[in-house]
């Protein structure tokens, strides 16, 4: 088959579209023929050399696919060979072909198509766990979304509204924000021309939210505290603003706030497998209803996947960037 691989990090030219070895499905494994998969940020740092698959995964880039089974290893059941699913993976989704565990494997939801799928499993599965089975977002209280526009945030905004939240977005232009209000965000803010904090105040009556997604880490810690409303969750995903910043636990204790911090590709795989339990129990319902839709921006050729990379490094997309089979 063939795969991108990374002969040696660097910049977007790093990723090469070369002949690799069949995978073969092991223990509770199922062997996905890849129809589409898609480019995540976490995608951007393997490239560079920073953030390697977890132990036994694919060494090819590439966190979520769809495709259809092709082959089931010992012991699953369940699922069949033509059977078109989606899946979340720790690596491997960059290629023509993909081991999977078993419980990290969803159907393709009613509705979408094939590709589509595509850009569904890891965006559902951040979200769902994070603002949903750790932060607790219940019917009425509000969600500040750093990053509304990105592929989790425009996922974020659907769920929460779903759900009956208020929702708030930070991004960086009025066509982002413009889009994000499309799909349901009722506190639209520039984070290039307004303080989050003082809108955030100013649109929930000085209360704060009550849950912020945040993908900025160090840069945004302490403002986001702030932000928070008594008994406030602040859910940190990424750190694309630095990974060490100061802390007020003073404001944290005054607020009975609470800070938590997740990753997804290195969770066990029983974790992951109950995460995809709850998404396809909550979310693949609203999905199939029509209420929540996966937004995608591009797609590109395997090939040009070095082109897909710039798309999403330059931050001029919308939801999700694609990859698909030549």
């Amino acid at each position: 088959m063939h795969a991108i691989t990374i002969p040696e990090p660097g910049g977007p030219e790093a990723l090469v579209w070369a002949e690799v070895p069949d995978p073969v499905a092991g223990e509770g494994e199922v062997l996905v023929e890849v129809a589409a998969s898609a480019v995540n940020r976490a995608d951007l740092l393997q490239r560079q050399g920073f953030y390697d698959p977890p132990p036994g995964a694919s060494p090819y880039p590439g966190l979520e696919c769809s495709g259809r089974v092709v082959a089931l290893g010992p012991g699953v059941a369940g699922w069949s060979v033509g059977d078109e699913v989606c899946a979340l993976l720790g690596g491997g989704g960059y290629a023509e072909k993909v081991a999977v565990p078993a419980g990290q494997l969803l159907p393709v939801p009613d509705g979408v198509d094939l590709v589509t799928a595509a850009a569904l499993p890891e965006v559902t599965a951040t979200v769902w766990s994070n603002v949903f089975m750790v932060a607790h977002l219940r019917p009425g209280e509000t969600l500040l979304v750093h990053g509304g526009s990105s592929g989790i945030g425009t996922m974020a905004i659907q769920l929460a509204k779903a759900v009956g939240a208020r929702v708030a977005v930070t991004a960086g232009s009025p066509e982002k924000l413009a889009r994000c209000a499309e799909l349901g965000a009722d506190i639209l803010i520039d984070y290039r021309e307004q303080d989050f904090v003082e809108e955030v105040k100013k649109a929930t009556d000085g209360a704060g939210a009550d849950v912020i997604l945040d993908i900025m880490g160090a840069k945004y810690l302490d403002r986001n505290v702030k932000a928070l409303a008594v008994n406030g969750r602040l859910a940190v995903i990424g750190l694309q603003g630095g990974a060490k910043g100061e802390l007020n636990l003073g404001a944290l204790l005054a607020k009975r706030a609470a800070v938590t911090a997740t990753s997804l590709r290195m969770r066990p795989l029983e974790e992951k497998a109950a995460i995809m339990a709850a998404v396809r129990d909550h979310v693949w319902p609203l999905v199939e209803a029509g209420t929540v839709r996966p937004v995608v921006d591009r797609t590109f050729p395997f090939p040009e996947a070095a082109e897909a990379h710039r798309t999403l490094e330059s931050s001029a997309h919308v939801g999700k960037v694609l990859l698909v089979r030549p």
